[in-house]
């Protein structure tokens, strides 16, 4: 008999960030790099909170870089991460990535505004609800 274990962090996954439904059962799995996130600044609680905005650099998540200039590597936003993701260590997970659908850009748990320089969101789709 295989030995379950059921474990409890952080709070509820907060989507109130989430416009609608759509695109939730295509969240892509991508491998995220916690060595790259600030504990106080991304996951002060442990995790990498529901909605958090990120970019792909060399193949893995990274935080995503708002401003304007960044048009290359972490400034192309790759979508949000879907739900909270425990940090335990360096090692890399995988997290479910949204990358297209409706955001609540007022609901998400960084300050965020959409991006508006062209590239910074080639890579997804998405209706902003601001």
């Amino acid at each position: 008999m295989p030995r379950l274990t059921t474990e409890s962090f952080g709070a509820v996954d907060d989507m109130s960030w989430l416009g609608s439904a759509h695109g939730l059962r295509n969240a892509r799995t991508e491998t995220l790099d916690p060595s790259t996130f600030i504990k106080a600044t991304h996951y002060p609680n442990g995790y990498i909170p529901s909605g958090m905005p990120v970019a792909k650099v060399g193949g893995k998540l990274v935080p995503y870089d708002p401003s304007e200039t960044a048009v290359t590597g972490a400034g192309v936003l790759a979508g949000f991460v879907l739900t909270n993701q425990k940090i335990v260590g360096a090692s890399p997970i995988a997290v479910p990535v949204l990358d297209h659908g409706r955001v609540k850009v007022a609901n998400l748990p960084v300050a965020f505004a959409p991006p508006v320089a062209s590239g910074k969101s080639a890579n997804t789709t998405f209706v902003w609800i601001v």
